[in-house]
């Protein structure tokens, strides 16, 4: 499996999202499957969580349907450990309390076990999350941080002194899968962050289209897809396994077509 660093040497990347157990565990491994076959640069993980407090509706509804599904984190691991032949870096996102009622540490040891790049978690900022950051990043586990448009210049700074693999930029201030897109203002946004940090920069949130990925591309290193895939999932999902898995295939190809033609000269 490639690092996370390596996975932005090749240029620009798509991150596409896919919240794990929804409809169930062995359609998200194969959509994993699929999305390392396509070329993908990470893959972004969703632990399911009872309260995902960044998480528009869309997203918040595949979390329900995985919960119901019977998913936990003790399962993804399962299913994570039958995908070592996956090239792409897996990144988990998910919220902290999870992990707490699964122990940190065993959690950290857990994914590394299997195979997993790194950790996102929304609701556990750099600095109240110390301990459990420091211990991922001395195991090996890389913690993915986020910035906002409104994230101020000291905070932007601390944050780049500690940043490894890429962070996480909001693309508004909202919830996932809103429909007003990046904000204006994008490039001036992302030049202000690259002044404090010198990791690659991924932009999330609201991005859905291959539109609005030309629009974004110049300004970031990688482009993450969540919403619009969550909610493909959950239109097929009656249609069975293969055509969840197909009708995921051409919406991500048609992104990373988009990705590729705006690095054209």
């Amino acid at each position: 499996m490639r690092t996370l660093s390596e996975a932005f040497d090749a240029g620009k990347i798509l991150i596409p999202y896919i919240a794990a157990g929804d409809p169930d565990l062995d359609t998200t491994a194969e959509i994993i499957g699929e999305l390392d076959k396509l070329g993908v640069g990470i893959i972004e993980v969703g632990m399911p969580f009872s309260d995902p407090l960044a998480d528009g509706p869309i997203i918040q509804a595949a979390s329900q349907r995985a919960l119901a599904s019977g998913t936990n984190i003790s399962r993804i691991f399962e299913m994570l450990e039958k995908l070592r032949d996956v090239k792409t870096p897996i990144v988990l996102m998910g919220y902290f309390n999870p992990i707490m009622k699964y122990g940190e540490k065993s959690f950290i040891e857990d994914a590394l076990y299997c195979g997993v790049s790194g950790v996102l978690i929304p609701d556990l900022p750099f600095d109240e999350g110390k301990e459990f950051y420091d211990i991922c990043s001395e195991k090996g586990l890389c913690p993915i941080y986020m910035v906002t448009p409104n994230t101020k210049e000291e905070r932007l700074s601390q944050i780049g002194r500690k940043a490894r693999g890429f962070l996480y930029c909001v693309s508004l201030l909202g919830i996932t899968g809103d429909k007003r897109g990046p904000i204006e203002g994008i490039k001036s946004y992302m030049e202000r962050v690259r002044s404090h940090v010198s990791v690659p920069l991924a932009l999330g949130f609201g991005i859905d289209s291959p539109d609005k990925i030309t629009a974004v591309r110049p300004y970031v290193d990688g482009i993450v897809i969540g919403s619009a895939i969550v909610n493909i999932i959950s239109e097929n999902a009656d249609m069975g396994r293969k055509a969840i898995v197909n009708e995921v295939s051409v919406f991500t190809s048609a992104l990373i077509d988009a990705l590729r033609t705006a690095l054209q000269p």
